[in-house]
């Protein structure tokens, strides 16, 4: 968006060079994502993740097909730079270091992006929906909705699970810790 200011004016059918083969390339990662968690996780530790990657392969795969609504794409992978951060949490998470000052400001830095890259992205992306209700058909705006919809309430439980973990701590996950 800064190398390319025009997209935020046209986010249906102008994109720049190599915006179509980003989005092409995480369809694939999605898809890859998620045939490696059937094939390596049990379906109640994953259930969520396949239908969040069931749902961008969807979105994402009408914008590569139909070649519009790339520039939309574009603006749902702002998302994924939060993911780098909930990646290294569960990396730090692995490595038992939860109780290191790396886990505690990638905590912070976490909830941040997440509020920033994930939330407020989506309440973006939503109201853009609705403001161009008119010039988007009817399946791909029903599409769009149902992925909105879909896609909200579980970053923001998510958020609220994160927060809960990492902040909320109940006196008696504080008294557990102490005796560990």
């Amino acid at each position: 968006f800064y190398l390319h200011p025009e997209l935020t004016e046209d986010l249906v059918g102008w994109y720049p060079p190599g915006a179509h083969s980003l989005v092409a390339v995480s369809v694939g990662y999605f898809l890859e994502d998620f045939v490696d968690m059937l094939c390596n996780q049990k379906l109640h530790q994953s259930w969520e993740l396949l239908f969040h990657h069931s749902v961008v392969i969807v979105c994402f795969g009408i914008a590569v097909v139909l070649h519009q609504y790339v520039g939309f794409a574009l603006v749902a992978l702002l998302v994924e730079i939060n993911s780098i951060f909930l990646h290294l949490r569960q990396i730090l998470l692995m490595a038992n270091l939860v109780h290191t000052t790396c886990y505690r400001l990638n905590s912070i830095i976490n909830l941040g992006t997440y509020v920033v890259f994930r939330i407020a992205t989506l309440a973006w992306m939503t109201h853009w929906l609705f403001l161009n209700r008119e010039n988007v058909p009817t399946a791909t705006y029903a599409v769009g909705i149902v992925g909105m919809a879909i896609m909200t309430p579980m970053n923001i439980i998510l958020f609220y699970r994160l927060l809960r973990s990492d902040f909320l701590k109940s006196s008696r996950d504080v008294q557990q810790e102490k005796e560990e």
